[in-house]
């Protein structure tokens, strides 16, 4: 199984210890979402701190971005970090992409296919010298001249992985992306009977084998280096739980495990306003359910019995100040789980 980092909202400098920590601690991956700091500009910052770990942006909303913006930035990225980088991409929700980014809304599964499918045209070209040639409802690219062309490399294509909680983003993820990357609000039981068998249907259909495909995350972890500083995480996921079962979207979780009756009360306390109620009304049960917990020398086997045989890779935080050598042999337990992916495909065929 492999892990990941996940970058600070910190500054530069910030960033590039984390990074350089993460490397020496073994971590596959150094993650960066879009929250507070730009994730392709926290990954250059990255890039230079660090020789081998790999690179993402976990995610990058899409939308608010022209394609060829970010392929642009992800071909500098992958080609300055020496073919280390991914593309996470999400496409956020409807009031966030009006009112937050200004940017007009449409139905996002068809959008973010074409989407997909417009980087790897543009990158294509790139790579083969060939035309520039994509032609769909949403994006549509025709012109590549001289001054704007990026030199072919030998690092091979660039990974692409979609955000995805609903079944039409599964599938979907399963059909045209390198990997998917799932949303903490899952258990095991809504990954064996939900989204894997739509990830699946979308593989299948492109014929696109699973051993090339990252399934990333579908839980929360809560580690520490003892039985106190555990239970301050699983306190972070209750709140963390409370908070998107709270949210509608998210109700298919619940319902599968029968707290559809859960999630209506804290809906409602949500609109009443009584946010600092929430979390304690999520009892152990549905927090361990959503969760892999235990202390740092039991996590490992937490994460196996959580994650084990569903994902490849899972992201590891440590809250308190870890030495390397500690951090290293915890990640080293991990890896050691079995996982189905065994690498991307790395020719542009």
């Amino acid at each position: 199984m492999r892990v990941e980092a996940f970058a600070p909202q910190a500054p530069w400098s910030g960033i590039q210890a984390a990074a350089r920590h993460a490397e020496a601690a073994g971590f596959d991956a150094f993650a960066t979402p879009e929250i507070a700091n730009d994730p392709f500009m926290t990954l250059a910052v990255a890039a230079l701190a660090t020789e081998r770990i790999g690179l993402r942006t976990a995610i990058a909303v899409a939308f608010p971005r022209s394609p060829m913006v970010v392929a642009n930035a992800s071909w500098e990225l992958h080609e300055n970090s020496g073919g280390r980088f991914s593309v996470g991409l999400g496409t956020q929700v409807k009031g966030h992409n009006e009112r937050r980014f200004s940017v007009p809304w449409s139905a996002p599964a068809a959008r973010l296919r074409e989407y997909v499918e417009s980087l790897r045209a543009i990158w294509r070209c790139w790579q083969t010298g060939g035309p520039l040639e994509y032609e769909g409802e949403h994006y549509q690219f025709s012109l590549m001249t001289p001054e704007f062309r990026h030199a072919p490399n030998a690092l091979g294509p660039i990974p692409i992985y979609t955000a995805a909680v609903r079944p039409a983003m599964l599938e979907l993820a399963g059909r045209v992306a390198d990997g998917v990357r799932l949303h903490g609000f899952c258990t095991r039981r809504y990954l064996e009977e939900m989204a894997l068998p739509q990830i699946e249907a979308g593989l299948a259909e492109a014929g696109r084998p699973r051993e090339r495909f990252e399934v990333c995350g579908g839980g929360f972890l809560a580690t520490g280096p003892d039985e106190d500083a555990v239970r301050k995480r699983v306190d972070w996921v209750r709140y963390r739980v409370a908070f998107y079962a709270s949210t509608r979207t998210y109700w298919p979780v619940m319902e599968l495990h029968g707290w559809g009756d859960l999630a209506q009360k804290l809906h409602r306390m949500s609109v009443e306003g009584r946010w600092k109620e929430m979390a304690p009304s999520v009892p152990d049960e549905v927090v361990h359910t959503f969760a892999a917990v235990g202390t740092w020398d039991r996590i490992a086997d937490a994460v196996a019995a959580r994650f084990g045989g569903l994902s490849d890779s899972v992201e590891l935080a440590f809250e308190e100040e870890i030495p390397v050598e500690v951090a290293a042999e915890i990640v080293a337990k991990i890896q050691a789980i079995p996982c189905r992916f065994e690498g991307h495909v790395a020719d542009w065929s």
